[in-house]
């Protein structure tokens, strides 16, 4: 307060705001991880509020204010957001933390809804959310209007730009699989369908498409479709991400199996490393369980259920008839790897079977067909995959009748009706 002739100044010196920061590749980088880490979540909030509503409005919060923090960091990006930015993300990665790694948050786990297409779409989120912490950290650091070069910012737009497009990408591709967003049906005149939820594992609700053939005046038999995708990818839609991903021949297979009376039961099951083994098998077990006890209600025969399987979807298909689960009349499993031993296989076949089952050899023997006797199993078709061949010779030795080199949709449904007197 200055004094002027023996009177107090009412003059105030204005009030000074921090200086902005440049939005150079780091702040920019920072800011979309954050954002990709939000829109993960966010995407699957409406799977999560039909499980529990408490943990969507929890995970809804903090995608509401990482979403406004990422405005706040761009619009005004100044040391005090930046901090305010790394602070918002490394809440959000301490939130996944506490639910997932250490299991926290009970009587569920709030990210499996988003890790239906991929099963490590919650990991993503959280590899983002560890950029955006690092990102906003660095930028936090440095002082108001740094003068780089013209050359030294073009340099480092150029080694950064790679990793805001993998960024991009992975928030992106992140959002719309946990959303999974694209549906895709596939309409035919054949077809009755309905979704119906099958198992509720650990509280997550896993569903079931069924679909019927038209009349369906008396009980059909039932094949039980189970995708491909490493154990990792794919669900059971016949488009879109799931289907992509897992390399689906669900529509021809559902298309020829109508045709000659089947209903067809396609299921999601958990997928790794979200669901560690033996989670896709035993909810392909809780399938048909579902089938023979809810039959009547279905319109479905519960003496004649059948597995197909199309990729390591046909590897849980084989399992359920080596080990002899009751129900199961016949076995249908295409281009399905037979074993999970690491000896002479690619790096990339490692790498897949390491993220699916892990290194533990008691989980990899138990994951393939051919550690066991296959003594009472049901007739199988086989078509390809590794170590397929083993497997015909090993079932056949325990006389059970194997049918090999049909794996085209109408030679399926012919050999499961032939088999089952459809």
């Amino acid at each position: 307060m200055k004094v002027v002739d023996g009177q107090r100044s009412a003059y105030r010196p204005p009030a000074t705001f921090p200086p902005p920061l440049r939005r150079g590749p780091v702040l920019v980088t920072a800011a979309f991880a954050a954002l990709g880490g939000a829109l993960i979540p966010a995407a699957s909030l409406a799977a999560l509020w039909r499980v529990w509503q408490f943990y969507a409005m929890l995970f809804g919060l903090f995608a509401a204010v990482e979403f406004v923090a990422f405005v706040a960091v761009l619009g005004w990006p100044t040391r005090k957001t930046a901090r305010a930015g790394a602070f918002v993300a490394a809440a959000s990665l301490a939130l996944w933390v506490a639910s997932r790694p250490l299991g926290l948050l009970t009587r569920l786990d709030p990210w499996q809804p988003a890790d239906t297409v991929v099963g490590f779409t919650d990991y993503a989120a959280a590899a983002l959310q560890v950029i955006a912490v690092f990102g906003f950290l660095v930028v936090a650091r440095r002082r108001a209007h740094p003068r780089p070069s013209t050359a030294r910012r073009v340099s480092a737009w150029i080694v950064l730009f790679p990793v805001l497009l993998l960024v991009l990408a992975t928030g992106a591709a992140g959002t719309v699989a946990a959303g999974d967003n694209v549906t895709g049906k596939t309409t035919s005149t054949l077809l009755d369908g309905s979704t119906v939820e099958y198992c509720r594992p650990d509280g997550i609700p896993l569903v079931m498409d069924i679909t019927r053939p038209r009349p369906d005046a008396r009980a059909a038999p039932v094949a039980l479709f189970l995708h491909g995708g490493g154990l990792v990818f794919g669900n059971r839609k016949p488009a879109g991400p799931g289907a992509l991903l897992a390399g689906s021949r669900l529509v021809p297979l559902r298309n020829a199996l109508t045709a000659r009376g089947f209903a067809v039961a396609s299921i999601d099951y958990r997928l790794a490393p979200a669901a560690r083994w033996p989670a896709p098998l035993a909810d392909a077990k809780c399938a048909v369980r579902f089938l023979e006890t809810n039959a009547a209600a279905l319109n479905v025969d519960p003496a004649r259920v059948t597995a197909v399987g199309t990729g390591t979807g046909g590897t849980l298909a084989s399992l359920l008839g080596v080990t002899a689960v009751p129900g199961v009349k016949a076995v249908a499993a295409l281009d399905a790897p037979a074993e999970f031993a690491f000896a002479g296989l690619d790096p990339l076949t490692r790498a897949s079977i390491l993220l699916a089952l892990g290194r533990n050899p008691a989980t990899l023997r138990e994951a393939s067909p051919l550690t066991y006797a296959g003594t009472g199993a049901p007739p199988f078709l086989i078509e390809g995959g590794r170590k397929s061949g083993e497997l015909v010779d090993h079932l056949r030795a325990a006389g059970v009748r194997v049918t090999t080199g049909a794996g085209e949709p109408a030679e399926v449904a012919d050999f499961l009706a032939v088999t089952l007197g459809a």
